[in-house]
């Protein structure tokens, strides 16, 4: 990561996450649409719940974003011994935020959908699909540590491959479980949820194995890692003598979840913001509910590039940060704003071009394709700003300015977003819509507000690091 010219690094590293990323999409279209045949009742439910699995995806990859953080400046720096500490935490941080998550979830999740729906078969489904889903997930909190582990080593196409084998395995099952096929019974919206689960257990188990194998190369003559980093310092200190070793780092766990805590709260977020968008949509009609949940299907297949090269520029910025060479941090700035632009600009295209053609894919109803075609034409105005936020947001949390990246999500998911469609909502529903891409519009311009602002000058040469990277 020192030495490959910017482009070449990126061209090498993004293709396998991009694809893992697409097929995932592809699978969330293809589950939405098979459970749209069984019941258009069940694909509002879909809706609902949605945000949820959001928030749940949220503190996963959130977490498992400061394991990668923290395991690319330490490769940076040359400090190869720490990483399995950090690894085993990250570990232990899974299966917590497992306990916690699945406990609340299933504590709220009925409040949750009567707050959510009026209809009872809508909310029945819901909560279906819902429990099947907190009580697995498990398997998605693990895979998401492993997968970020592995890309921070460089590691791009085993992430992908356990991508689409989840994804394969989910579509395949989706038909056989939700309407009962080769002699096995139907499961309905239940049989959704079970085929989701089996998917990320199987990618799990497909990325957990080489993380074990990796970490196992780290030891010395069976020492592990981080008893060979406390002799170095001189520490009589080894987990095979001190049991207190194999307990969780709790300032090691607080140091991944600093580092994480700008894409757990970006991604939360998105959470709070579909639920109040929801609400307010409510008000007008329920199919503009179904709308949104259908546009989020959609937008995913012109947003997942940027997702994947986010994954792709996080440790290649974090790497070159703890490596001081700071002029290879900005270029990889600028070669993914004009990447994720150009991406963006096809986006709004499309949407602009054929948006009841998307929208027939999963519901012909009337009333759906009348709000959907405004809806998608106006949201897709904000792709164009979307694509020079998202980019500022994780370069931000490279290079050490977490409270930057952190400020640009909450002014965009908090401050302007569901405030705004509130004030639009009393002009009418079309002006509900006109709420993302005036917020995108004012994010650009704090973001390069902040990516402007200045810091202080570069510390000299045998210095430590700066704290951030100088502008």
């Amino acid at each position: 990561m020192k030495q490959t010219p910017i482009w070449k690094l990126l061209l090498k590293l993004c293709p396998p996450v991009m694809l893992a990323l697409l097929i995932q999409s592809v699978y969330n279209i293809v589950d939405s649409y098979f459970v749209a045949q069984y019941s258009f009742d069940g694909l509002t439910a879909l809706s609902l719940i949605f945000p949820l699995q959001l928030l749940m995806t949220a503190i996963a990859t959130g977490t498992g974003t400061g394991i990668n953080i923290l395991v690319s400046r330490m490769d940076g720096r040359g400090e190869k011994e720490a990483q399995n500490d950090t690894i085993r935490n990250g570990f232990c941080l899974g299966i917590f935020n497992f306990i916690i998550f699945t406990a609340a979830g299933m504590l709220f999740l009925e409040s949750y959908c009567r707050f959510s729906s009026g209809q009872p078969f809508v909310r029945l489904y819901a909560m279906q699909y819902a429990r099947i889903i907190f009580l697995f997930s498990l398997g998605m909190f693990l895979e998401a540590n492993c997968t970020k582990v592995l890309q921070a080593k460089g590691n791009m196409l085993l992430p992908m491959g356990a991508q689409i084998i989840g994804a394969l395995i989910n579509v395949v099952l989706d038909p056989i479980l939700i309407f009962g096929k080769l002699g096995l019974p139907a499961m309905g919206i239940q049989g959704a949820a079970a085929a989701t689960v089996i998917g990320q257990w199987a990618a799990m188990l497909f990325v957990l194995f080489p993380v074990l194998r990796m970490c196992s190369r780290e030891k010395s003559a069976g020492i592990p890692g981080e008893c060979i980093a406390a002799q170095t310092a001189g520490l009589p200190v080894c987990p095979g003598k001190d049991s207190r070793r194999l307990r969780p780092d709790p300032i090691l766990c607080l140091a991944i979840y600093r580092e994480g805590m700008p894409s757990i709260i970006m991604q939360s977020l998105y959470t709070l913001y579909m639920i109040g968008l929801n609400l307010i949509l409510k008000q007008f009609t329920e199919d503009a509910v179904t709308v949104l949940g259908i546009y989020y299907k959609l937008q995913t297949f012109f947003f997942i590039p940027l997702m994947g090269l986010q994954q792709v520029i996080l440790p290649v910025i974090s790497f070159n940060f703890g490596a001081k060479k700071y002029d290879r941090a900005r270029q990889t700035l600028r070669c993914s704003i004009l990447f994720s632009l150009t991406v963006m600009l096809a986006g709004c295209a499309v949407f602009m071009a054929v948006p009841e053609q998307l929208l027939s894919i999963f519901s012909t109803k009337k009333e759906i394709l009348e709000i959907g075609s405004t809806a998608l034409r106006i949201i897709s105005v904000s792709f164009l700003p979307a694509a020079f936020v998202i980019m500022f947001t994780v370069y931000f949390q490279g290079i050490n300015r977490g409270i930057s990246s952190i400020s640009i999500t909450l002014l965009r998911q908090v401050v302007l977003l569901v405030p705004l469609a509130w004030l639009f909502h009393y002009k009418g529903l079309a002006f509900v819509w006109l709420t993302f891409p005036v917020t995108e519009f004012i994010a650009l311009f704090f973001s390069l507000w902040l990516y402007r602002k200045k810091e202080p000058a570069p510390a000299p040469r045998g210095s430590a690091a700066p704290e951030a990277l100088p502008l």
